[in-house]
């Protein structure tokens, strides 16, 4: 029996998708290509996950230059949702208006702030968001309030909150998806990086695939690599090819989501070129692959030698002073939030530093994760060379990010901290990859419409950070999840309603 809807990837996008359609009582298929991921001695091993890659996939992409390099991204059920810090912010109300900023200027997005305002007090609920409204200046209406109060600062941070306050910053609680006794009950390190293998984090697979599984109509399928898209005349997607344990199969849905990832689904629908579609599927704008953002991002680690950091998680504080300008009348630079807490391998492993000097640093800092906006750029982009994924990501905004270190860093000195390191982060570290299937009102520029829809093939929805016309400065988790709810809301009343 031929399933009603494939979605392919159980990530953000594709695990909201299934929990939106799943009432729906439709025949719903889950395609992933990873497994479970199980309980191991290696879940809070930081050698094992930031020094030896344990988690990591064994693939190669390309980059700009055709030099192989490992990608970190990952392929679990519940896809990178699994690792993420579990910052459920909301992108701001200017983040969807069309603005300058150091490095040029963004778009704008076909839909307004308040389109997605519903989803977005919906998507809190399901991922049991924890946070406070009225301490950020740059949060957006909300037409509720969070779920759960916000997670507890420890005392260090207790301390930084109010030596950031001292020096004229606006620190705020970071809505946060976590359950901290659930995480700290299975050991006692930060849960940003680190794989959730207790339930702990309300990621894709706890909270997204839970829900939509506990429906009988819904069936999850892993070990399932889907390898090609078939699309008819009329340009609706007659069938989804996959492989698993050796074998080619064949699905023939209603209804197809598309929620591998920013890259994998770019890669995904060039490889489905045909006869007639000769540049891949949903690519009539030639649009598929471009417009690759992934921001900028700095860790920056504030030091005093005489003061230890005793703190386990410590990453419930954020600072949008700079969001929305310089602080003197300038143009935006971005987004700052403390990091889980860096230990001494994590640090080690990403650092020249010996072990032993890493571990003196660590015990000492407080980190901080700098983070300002990719631009669009259409020649930042994916595409496929004899078959491999290559990346070419020409990153942008770079100034901005450079003036957003150098501000933070001016205000941790003057708030007691006198040793103040930052790192940027490469290509291997996956923050926050979109843009490459961009969303849009005009089918000759853009790839879906403001319902995630394919411009090109009306039963085709993708519903992952491909459709981002923009990348903002904040973590892109729950714009992913509420524009999947807005998705399948509009699946659920033009497609599946009859």
């Amino acid at each position: 029996m031929q399933p009603d809807v494939v979605i392919i990837g159980s990530g953000m996008g594709g695990a909201t998708l299934a929990a939106a359609l799943a009432p729906s009582g439709r025949r719903i298929l889950i395609l992933e290509r990873g497994e479970r991921l199980r309980p191991s001695p290696r879940d809070r091993d930081a050698e094992a996950i930031f020094g030896t890659g344990y988690f990591r996939p064994d693939e190669s992409w390309l980059d700009g230059q055709d030099r192989a390099f490992n990608p970190g991204n990952f392929y679990y059920v519940g896809g990178n949702s699994k690792f993420y810090g579990a910052a459920l912010i909301r992108y701001r109300a200017e983040d969807f208006e069309a603005r300058a900023h150091p490095g040029g200027s963004t778009p704008g997005w076909p839909l307004v702030y308040g389109d997605l305002e519903p989803d977005y007090q919906a998507a809190e609920e399901m991922y049991r968001v924890r946070g406070a409204l009225g301490q950020d200046p740059t949060e957006p209406p909300h037409s509720g309030t969070y779920p759960h109060g916000p997670v507890p600062d420890e005392p260090e941070i207790v301390d930084l909150r109010a030596r950031l306050q001292r020096v004229g910053l606006t620190p705020a609680s970071l809505p946060l998806g976590v359950d901290l006794d659930t995480w700290r009950g299975a050991g006692d390190t930060t849960w940003d990086g680190y794989p959730d293998t207790c339930g702990g984090k309300m990621d894709a697979e706890s909270c997204g695939l839970a829900q939509a599984l506990a429906h009988p109509n819904v069936e999850l399928r892993t070990g399932c690599r889907v390898t090609r898209l078939e699309a008819g005349a009329g340009g609706r997607i007659t069938a989804v090819q996959y492989e698993a344990d050796g074998k080619a199969e064949t699905l023939r849905p209603r209804i197809v989501g598309l929620a591998c990832g920013a890259v994998q689904s770019a890669a995904l629908l060039l490889a489905s070129a045909d006869e007639a579609r000769p540049t891949g599927l949903a690519n009539r704008s030639d649009q598929v692959g471009r417009n690759f953002m992934n921001h900028n991002c700095s860790a920056v680690l504030a030091l005093h030698p005489l003061r230890r950091n005793r703190a386990i998680y410590q990453k419930t504080l954020m600072v949008n002073d700079y969001y929305n300008g310089d602080g003197a009348g300038g143009l935006p630079l971005g987004n700052i939030q403390l990091l889980g807490k860096i230990t001494g391998p994590i640090l080690a492993a990403n650092s020249k530093l010996p072990g032993w000097l890493a571990q003196a640093v660590a015990a000492r800092s407080v980190d901080l994760y700098a983070m300002s906006e990719d631009l669009p750029n259409p020649d930042s982009r994916v595409t496929l060379k004899d078959g491999q994924i290559r990346l070419d990501w020409q990153r942008s905004n770079w100034e901005a990010h450079l003036q957003l270190v150098a501000t933070l860093k001016a205000k941790l000195r003057a708030a007691g901290f006198p040793i103040v390191l930052s790192q940027p982060f490469d290509r291997r570290t996956p923050s926050h990859q979109c843009g490459t299937a961009r969303m849009g009102a005009d089918p000759a520029t853009s790839v879906v419409d403001v319902f995630c829809r394919s411009h090109d093939h009306g039963n085709l929805f993708i519903t992952d950070a491909s459709v981002l016309p923009t990348s903002a400065a904040v973590n892109p988790a729950l714009t992913i999840a509420a524009l999947a709810l807005r998705a399948g809301r509009h699946i659920t009343e033009t497609e599946l309603a009859a």
